[in-house]
């Protein structure tokens, strides 16, 4: 008699609503490790969108029926100081645990001390962190071209004028977009020079559609607005 296969760990995935962790869940449904089971995503509650990507929770949303998961929604206040925001990741993982995930997905790209962070705070949880398309600053160039390639798009809804021209918020995350980027500036934005939205590519069912609305300069940064079209 044949034996059951043993089921896959269960895996939340972290989600910014941008290409990063878009692209960590279509390698994790490549590999076939884990069995992702929900998007975590913080939402600010005084504006109702992404924390930080500024993208409008009805976008998300769309991107996690897309995605065929459920959305998982943490909810901190703006402003929200470091222990308020540690408290509410420490709910979610604990209503993670109770339901039997065991792993914790992360699109970080590159940055040390960052995913350190990470590990500290999972550390005795009962959950571990994954980290899907880690690598080394020299790897981005490459995984950029590779996520085009595979048909993945996106939208700069953040970008920090202090690291990259403004007027680049609100264009498309394209093969032209990286042959515009400065050479200061990290092709992927890990080092927060831009954030994105993620509206189509192999871990949608369907391309999202959206237009860009105003662009504004908030709180140092220049925020595009993503609206459903």
């Amino acid at each position: 008699m044949k034996a059951a296969p043993t089921p896959r760990p269960k895996a939340l995935l972290a989600w910014s609503s941008g290409k990063d962790s878009a692209w960590s869940l279509h390698l994790l449904r490549q590999r076939n490790e884990v069995e992702v089971v929900g998007l975590l995503t913080t939402i600010n509650e005084a504006f109702d969108r992404v924390a930080m990507h500024a993208v409008r929770r009805e976008l998300v949303e769309a991107q996690s029926r897309a995605a065929g998961l459920p959305l998982w929604p943490v909810p901190i206040p703006w402003p929200c100081s470091n222990e308020i925001y540690e408290q509410r990741m420490a709910e979610a993982v604990a209503r993670a645990k109770a339901q039997g995930i065991t792993r914790m997905a992360f699109g970080d790209l590159f940055l040390e001390d960052i995913r350190a962070y990470r590990i500290e705070k999972l550390k005795g949880t009962g959950i571990e962190p994954l980290f899907p398309v880690w690598g080394t600053k020299a790897d981005t160039p490459k995984l950029a071209r590779e996520m085009l390639a595979a048909g993945l798009r996106a939208i700069l809804t953040c970008v920090d004028p202090k690291q990259c021209d403004p007027r680049f918020a609100g264009r498309v995350f394209e093969p032209q977009l990286l042959a515009d980027l400065p050479p200061s500036v990290d092709p992927c934005g890990e080092n927060g020079e831009f954030h994105t939205f993620c509206y189509a590519g192999p871990m949608f069912s369907a391309p999202i559609a959206v237009k860009t609305g105003e662009s504004v300069h908030r709180d140092g940064f220049q925020f595009a607005d993503v609206l459903p079209a």
